[in-house]
């Protein structure tokens, strides 16, 4: 009996062994922002294509997977997110998509909810890769107080930061409007958080291990570091405000480091 118990041990110090390194070996993964289809200065049409060759792009490079972060489209139609979703089928890893301002509405309602919901999925939710957590919010319910919905947005997001600090899992949060574009008490604008909601998150942010936040919505590279979480709104498929070329980036996650470059298409 002892020498069964000794070997039961045995195994699965080794099982958790290999588990734990097989959960922090090095991944990639890109994050896309605003692919916007029917923002761009050159019409649809060359949406649909920056949106193709950015697939076949990072179907070569073959991450773990490919996070969008919102504004999957510029107006939101059955035809407009068919052109989207039969485009986004063709990546070879899972593709997660985030919620953005054109496609729930500045002022979201039942109706836009309603609509991204049945057409595209979940709003908000949670998944892991590698060892990982990556939560998806819905920043639409943090810019604005809608009724029955921003309540139990923000009690899920609390809920689920603690729920992975507690088990010590290493975060991401993705979003599509930025907490703020230079300074953490600026005002609240168009492109960023309202003020006392951002103080709140960044909080939550340094009590629960998150490494870093993920935006768009900006049209422009912002880039911040909060006390070493990255806090990171990147280059679109769609229209750059700041003439940079259109791309997406690359985010190579190891044991110790989390860095990421931008690559155009």
């Amino acid at each position: 009996m002892l020498r069964i118990n000794i070997y039961i041990i045995i195994t699965l110090l080794v099982f958790n062994t290999c588990r734990s390194g097989q959960e922090s070996k090095p991944f990639s993964f890109v994050q896309i922002c605003d692919t916007q289809l029917g923002f761009g200065l050159e019409g649809y049409e060359q949406d649909l294509e920056s949106f193709k060759q950015a697939v076949r792009q990072i179907n070569e490079l073959n991450p773990e997977f490919v996070v969008i972060c919102g504004d999957l489209v510029n107006n939101p139609t059955d035809s407009t997110y068919s052109d989207f979703t039969s485009i986004m089928k063709n990546f070879n890893m899972p593709c997660h998509c985030v919620p953005g301002n054109h496609d729930v509405g500045n002022i979201p309602n039942d109706t836009t909810l309603s609509y991204y919901r049945k057409t595209i999925g979940k709003d908000y939710y949670e998944f892991k890769s590698n060892g990982y957590s990556f939560i998806v919010t819905n920043t639409q319910l943090w810019k604005a107080n809608v009724k029955n919905e921003s309540e139990k947005h923000d009690k899920w997001f609390k809920e689920t930061l603690h729920a992975q600090s507690i088990k010590q899992n290493p975060v991401f949060v993705i979003g599509h409007h930025p907490l703020y574009l230079k300074d953490n008490d600026e005002e609240e604008v168009y492109y960023n958080f309202p003020l006392n909601k951002r103080k709140e998150i960044l909080k939550l942010f340094k009590q629960n291990n998150v490494l870093a936040y993920l935006s768009g919505h900006t049209h422009k590279t912002v880039i911040n570091n909060y006390e070493n979480i990255q806090l990171v709104s990147g280059e679109t498929l769609s229209k750059n405000f700041d003439k940079k070329p259109l791309g997406f980036r690359v985010w190579e996650v190891s044991l110790d480091t989390v860095k990421q470059h931008f690559i155009p298409l």
